[in-house]
């Protein structure tokens, strides 16, 4: 690949059970994330942090606490992204999208709103996704670092006022 970029894929699952209320999408995992096999992966996102701030619960470690985590309070977790040419963990440089296949989600859980974890996950579940579901999804600000203006608890409040009437 040229300029940097590589064709990555995504390799690890999403989260789900038939209980999932809430389905929150990404973009494509970060180099970090696909080091660990497991989303949110980078230390600096805020991503765990702002749930737990919602749940009240204390933020999960392990991939089994997080895995956990997530199913007992109905939060389904995925990317719009199966494969891509990228470069490191750039959403500005993705390119050759090839989409996750949301389908596998929604006929087997109770999902009644689907969000987009930043700006980027919205425009590309708008081009690739939205066409074959019809299902509007609702735009949160990033937990990345890379949205440094937003502070944790603006997201939280954020985040709030989108998912916490669906979480358990």
């Amino acid at each position: 690949m040229k300029h940097g970029y590589s064709h990555v894929s995504h390799d690890f699952s999403p989260v789900y059970d038939n209980n999932s209320t809430v389905l929150i999408l990404g973009s494509f995992p970060s180099v970090k994330s696909r080091e660990e096999h497991f989303y949110y992966g980078n230390p600096k996102n805020r991503f765990w942090d702002v749930l737990s701030s919602l749940t009240g619960c204390p933020r999960p470690q392990s991939i089994n606490e997080k895995t956990a985590f997530l199913l007992s309070h109905g939060i389904a977790v995925w990317d719009v992204i199966k494969s891509c040419d990228i470069i490191g963990s750039s959403d500005s440089s993705i390119r050759n999208v090839v989409a996750n296949d949301i389908s596998i989600i929604l006929g087997s859980a109770d999902i009644r709103l689907i969000c987009g974890n930043g700006a980027t996950a919205c425009r590309l579940y708008d081009r690739f996704i939205l066409p074959d579901t019809g299902i509007e999804i609702h735009r949160l600000p990033s937990t990345s670092p890379a949205n440094a203006a937003r502070d944790l608890d603006s997201l939280v409040h954020d985040w709030g006022e989108t998912i916490s009437r669906l979480l358990r």
